[in-house]
């Protein structure tokens, strides 16, 4: 047998034990790597998890127009939308017609004249007796049609002036079948112009027991009171008509809600500064929205502005990102 050479061995030894350690080395250096990294996760789901506070200065709310409310119970009207024009009320309209035939010798009411009843609207010499006669208004009001002429000849009813009392005028509201089951009598409706400032709220007193063949709707009707003939016959009008009016423990405006994170939030004032407080939200119309959770009563929140606080949020998170 050949003599096993003692350094040989000893440097075999010495290479095994420098694999082992390696290998023991790498295993502590990865599970450190492992735990640093848990740390970091661990530290950013709480960072995730931390209050996001705004703070404000009150010179800050004034300056940004903040306004802080104590939520609390309203009132929500539910309203459905129309479409309608204003029209003359039948009563309130005269058709003027000659009563012989005969020559019109003076026209002494243009359209567009304010006339008072009894007044001479035109002077006709009939053709029987050669005598003439006087056409006068039966109503107080305007005119607003003439279908006559100085020495024009006229024989029949389509020479005639029309008279208009336009102190009250309808407006006439086009209601969809489907809205037919909501919409009543004595309901409350607010006509609005094509001027948002002519605006006018009253009740409809009637509504059409038939629903036209064509549109496939029925009309509602309100009588408008019309001192400065602002309302015009003819004039195209939007309605809102309030079908419903619940109390509600919670109700906000809707310039309080705002989205953060994907969620709907409202900002509450704590002693710590403004933050974002996720709401559930329920019923609610153009104005209004009703706060079914995460909004207790009396609690303080920002009711105008919160786009604000919401912009100094984004700020602070793009800045904590880097």
């Amino acid at each position: 047998m050949k003599r096993i050479n003692k350094n040989g061995i000893s440097s075999l030894i010495l290479l095994i034990v420098l694999i082992f350690a390696g290998l023991s080395f790498q295993q502590c250096t990865e599970k450190k790597a492992e735990t640093k990294a848990e740390v970091k996760s661990e530290a950013k789901s709480e960072e995730g998890h931390e209050e996001q506070i705004i703070r404000l200065t009150d010179e800050e709310l004034e300056e940004f127009g903040v306004e802080v409310a104590k939520a609390g119970p309203g009132q929500l009207q539910l309203h459905a939308d129309f479409t309608g024009e204003i029209s003359i009320d039948p009563e309130r309209l005269a058709h003027i017609v000659p009563r012989f035939p005969g020559i019109v010798m003076e026209v002494r009411k243009q359209i567009g004249d304010q006339v008072n009843k009894g007044d001479v609207l035109a002077i006709i010499e009939s053709n029987e007796s050669l005598v003439s006669y006087e056409v006068k208004s039966l109503i107080s009001g305007t005119v607003i049609e003439m279908h006559l002429t100085q020495g024009e000849m006229i024989t029949d009813a389509t020479h005639a002036y029309l008279v208009a009392d336009l102190s009250h005028v309808w407006a006439d509201l086009n209601i969809y079948q489907k809205d037919l089951t909501n919409i009543k009598v004595g309901q409350t409706a607010i006509i609005t112009g094509l001027k948002k400032d002519l605006k006018y709220t009253g009740r409809i007193f009637y509504i059409s027991p038939v629903v036209d063949e064509e549109t496939r709707t029925a009309t509602a009707r309100v009588v408008i009171p019309n001192p400065k003939r602002e309302w015009r016959p003819g004039m195209f009008v939007t309605a809102k008509v309030i079908f419903e009016t619940l109390e509600l423990p919670v109700v906000v405006p809707k310039t309080a809600l705002q989205t953060v994170e994907n969620r709907t939030v409202v900002f509450i004032k704590t002693d710590k500064g403004f933050k974002p407080q996720p709401v559930t939200v329920g019923r609610s119309n153009t104005e209004f929205v009703e706060i079914v959770s995460g909004l207790k009563k009396n609690q303080q929140y920002v009711i105008k502005g919160g786009f604000t606080i919401k912009a100094e949020l984004q700020k602070e998170s793009f800045g904590d990102e880097h």
